[in-house]
């Protein structure tokens, strides 16, 4: 099933099931207000909403409305918990061969900011442009309830939901201790609904995404790699390093950092066929080739748009398109 949080004035927006095509959605009020009271009694509930999604996708749910995705706060509008990985080691080894470091590196794992998640078509507020504005194209899941050291096909089985996401990064802003510090977080968005493993079908294995992530900046086509192909640490093993210490809680987004597929050399030679999905992996590929980045960080009115499509062509989760606006006082 797909699931949605419809704006209605409150912080936790309302519940809404959406049809597989993303053309038709039912508010489940009679089931769950909120999608966070569905992840604390799932086992519960979500045989119910299933049955509300088996009825719109028939064609028989009697108060059925169209879908408008710019209604739409993210899926799960704050998070007790959200965390960034680096998923794909691709993209490590690249910065760190433009920095001229040879070291093997060691993913990164870290902290963000849960207290206020974006909307699919929410601008994205900047201050400063100087700051340096970088979109992340990226899969995310949301976690049941896990149990300390659980392994990692126990916490795979936890995977409630599956999102895309977009972890806003403002890259001049000083890292602490190898990590992006607090203020250089600008936020994350995410499409307009989230979706359970099932609605993947094939394309759900191993803890992965196997599908091609494509992301557009400004209208131009800049990424299509293979969200799967290159994970090099899949959701399920994520979920059980986070819980190596401490239960995790229902309602835990885990985002897998911006897709990155490994380029080729030939003779010296650099390509990245698959595009990029953030700047900074750009800005790396040029330092590699080059020897010096070109490309800025996005400016006031850039768009950055991300979609991911199944084998028939349909829209999976929606799609997120955000522009970069003047920051506005409230």
């Amino acid at each position: 099933m797909k699931l949605a949080s419809y704006r209605d004035g409150s912080r936790d927006g309302q519940l809404v099931v959406v049809s597989r095509d993303l053309s038709q959605a039912h508010y489940a009020s009679h089931i769950a207000q909120r999608l966070q009271q569905v992840l604390d009694d799932w086992n519960f509930l979500s045989p119910q909403l299933q049955d509300l999604s088996d009825a719109l996708n028939a064609g028989r749910a009697r108060h059925a409305f169209s879908f408008d995705p710019a209604q739409c706060m993210a899926p799960l509008p704050r998070a007790f918990q959200v965390v960034q990985a680096e998923g794909y080691p691709s993209l490590g080894a690249l910065k760190r061969k433009a920095a001229g470091d040879e070291s093997e590196g060691t993913m990164a794992v870290y902290q963000a900011a849960g207290d206020a998640l974006l909307g699919a078509l929410d601008p994205v507020q900047c201050g400063n442009v100087a700051f340096g504005v970088d979109f992340g194209a990226s899969v995310a899941v949301i976690s049941g309830d896990l149990p300390q050291d659980c392994a990692a096909d126990r916490a795979l089985d936890g995977v409630r939901l599956l999102a895309l996401a977009n972890g806003i990064s403002l890259r001049n802003l000083a890292a602490v201790d190898g990590a992006p510090s607090v203020q250089s977080q600008c936020g994350v968005a995410f499409s307009p609904v989230a979706v359970t493993p099932d609605e993947l079908g094939e394309a759900w294995g191993r803890g992965r995404v196997n599908l091609p992530l494509l992301c557009s900046w400004n209208g131009r086509k800049v990424g299509m790699g293979d969200a799967g192909a290159a994970m090099g640490t899949h959701f399920g093993q994520l979920l059980a390093q986070l819980a190596k210490t401490r239960p995790v809680r229902a309602g835990s987004v885990v985002v897998a950092g911006p897709v990155s597929n490994a380029g080729q050399e030939k003779k010296g030679q650099w390509s990245w066929p698959a595009g990029y999905h953030s700047i900074a992996e750009k800005r790396a590929m040029e330092t590699v080739q080059d020897g010096l980045a070109a490309t800025a960080y996005m400016a006031l009115g850039d768009v950055v748009r991300i979609e991911m499509k199944n084998a028939a062509g349909q829209s999976v989760f929606g799609a997120i398109e955000q522009e970069v606006v003047a920051l506005t006082a409230d």
